[in-house]
């Protein structure tokens, strides 16, 4: 059964991160939301479209734990693609509605699931299965790449020490495999330490640095700024150029 301290803890994570969020979208000039983000293809619109609609969608996986019945995250990929298509070209002011609403109605669902009905299962559109409690991480997970994706300011070096460091080591689990050379990440603020690639495997790499540089690399919000490579004893002269391309985070 799911600790109900850590629920509550990640709630209020949550909503500390949709308050930042929210806070730098009600700063944005209402003629920048058809700018690019930092997203191929997509504009500022697209990404705040998004944010909604991917809180909508954990409502229906919080909704299937509480009921007992699957109820997918989407209709479809295709209800998916075009709820971002359409709503990425509202003005400023609905997407603002938009958010906040959206916001109010996943902390509703929230709110209704037992202790109990946070460890039943789930299954994410990405085929994983998980119980509904990791949906609360999953959730933060959006609103701080994405809040970075947008490009208006709010950039990896104002994530919490906590949410690097979790995603550092989460992030360095996902690409514990062969495709992925092995990397040493050694965070040198903190003294977190993860390793990218085979279990086991003799690093070929050691990128180290602050944790959020680190952490903004390994999520694909960074080419390697701020960090330092060594291969071996040999420091490389350019870190950008030395680490390897890592696949995106799906």
């Amino acid at each position: 059964m799911a600790d109900a301290e850590t629920v509550t803890a990640a709630l209020k994570a949550v909503a500390e991160s949709t308050g930042r969020l929210l806070r730098t979208v009600t700063e944005l000039d209402p003629g920048s939301l058809g700018e690019p983000s930092a997203l191929p293809g997509w504009s500022r619109g697209h990404v705040l479209a998004h944010l909604s609609r991917n809180a909508d969608s954990l409502v229906n996986l919080l909704d299937g734990a509480r009921t007992g019945r699957d109820i997918p995250q989407y209709a479809s990929e295709t209800e998916r693609e075009d709820g971002i298509r359409s709503g990425a070209v509202r003005p400023l002011t609905e997407q603002l509605v938009d958010l906040k609403a959206s916001d109010a109605r996943f902390t509703e669902a929230a709110a209704k699931l037992s202790d109990a009905a946070w460890s039943a299962s789930v299954r994410h559109r990405s085929g994983a299965v998980f119980p509904a409690s990791h949906l609360l991480a999953k959730r933060r997970q959006e609103l701080e790449y994405h809040h970075v994706d947008l490009a208006a300011g709010y950039a990896p070096e104002h994530w919490t020490e906590g949410f690097a460091a979790a995603e550092l080591v989460r992030l360095a689990g996902q690409f514990a495999v062969a495709s992925v050379p092995a990397v040493l990440l050694v965070a040198e603020d903190t003294g977190t330490r993860a390793q990218l690639g085979p279990v086991g495997a003799e690093p070929e790499l050691t990128a180290e640095g602050p944790l959020r540089a680190l952490t903004a690399w390994v999520s694909g919000r960074s080419a390697g700024a701020g960090l330092r490579v060594r291969r071996g004893g040999e420091r490389l002269p350019d870190a950008v150029c030395a680490l390897p391309e890592l696949p995106p985070l799906g």
